[in-house]
């Protein structure tokens, strides 16, 4: 049997294997690709062991191997139905011969890394991924998981290994336990200073100093800004996540802002944005002091 799983998407590559592991009930032989010489390769794929005829091997990323991976054709035909091949790609191009001959005789799949628009299938496997944990998880509660911990589904996955541990969860219990993501930290930073709440804008900054990189915060920033022009240039019949790739979430944060502050208001934030990056890029002060200079400039307009 020969399987190839290739996609960005390591979280389920990775279940995809280790539930391939469980349901053969042998011990795997994991081999990087790079390291396999072609002429070794007929000795690993068709081989028997002293003590079982079955085996399962598992090669990681064999395609950047060009030699080895060329060679796999030709030793396709020949192995045996009682070795369980897993070929792992980050990659692949469909175009090779060697793609089309693996696809012939192989049960592929595919692995992609969620796409941010794609919230509804998001919401739905956090709830089925908390039943496996013995979680309930309401709609609501889920979405907002989705929202503080971001869709990489590793860091999801251990958020909900975390909340398995308490009796109930809720959205307060996620405040209290789950700490939010850069994307959620700097999206409160933002609208601390839009409400004008410069007292409490201090206090985030101060906070998110003793953790964040400033030059990562503040590109976060700046694409919250253009986030927020693209919502308040959308007309009615515009999708703003469809047509500008912004997660609905955001939308739906972002949309009461831009009727409230309109289009005069997103333009000044721009211009105040731009004035930071362009002193940023200066050196003419220090980088805090900038994001600082200009949040509280948008706080007091």
């Amino acid at each position: 049997m020969i399987e190839l799983f290739y996609g960005d998407n390591s979280f389920e590559t990775e279940r995809a294997v280790n539930e391939a592991v469980v349901k053969s009930q042998l011990q795997p032989e994991k081999l990087d690709g790079d390291q396999i010489l072609p002429a070794n390769l007929p000795d690993i794929l068709c081989g028997a062991t002293l003590f079982s005829d079955k085996r399962l091997i598992i090669i990681k990323n064999l395609s950047d191997n060009k030699a080895s991976w060329l060679a796999l054709s030709d030793i396709l035909p020949r192995i045996s139905d009682d070795i369980h091949v897993i070929l792992i790609e980050k990659t692949i191009d469909k175009r090779t011969l060697v793609y089309k001959n693996i696809s012939k005789v192989a049960k592929v799949q595919e692995f992609k890394s969620w796409d941010i628009r794609d919230s509804g299938a998001q919401v739905k496997w956090l709830i089925a991924e908390a039943k496996k944990q013995n979680i309930s998880l309401d709609q609501k509660t889920a979405i907002f998981l989705l929202e503080r911990v971001g869709i990489d589904q590793w860091a999801l996955f251990h958020a909900i290994e975390k909340l398995s541990l308490i009796d109930t969860v809720s959205i307060e219990t996620i405040k209290n336990i789950i700490e939010a993501n850069p994307v959620e930290n700097v999206f409160n930073l933002f609208e601390t200073a839009l409400r004008g709440d410069r007292v409490e804008l201090k206090n985030i900054l101060r906070t998110l100093e003793q953790s964040e990189d400033i030059y990562r915060l503040s590109a976060l920033l700046f694409t919250q800004a253009f986030q927020l022009a693209a919502v308040v240039s959308a007309v009615k019949t515009d999708n703003a996540s469809k047509d500008f790739g912004i997660h609905p979430y955001v939308v739906s944060k972002l949309e009461p802002i831009a009727k409230r502050i309109g289009k005069s208001g997103v333009s000044k934030i721009i211009v105040i944005f731009a004035e930071a990056d362009e002193a940023m890029k200066l050196s003419r002060a220090e980088p805090w002091l900038l994001i600082e200079r200009a949040l509280m400039k948008i706080a007091t307009n």
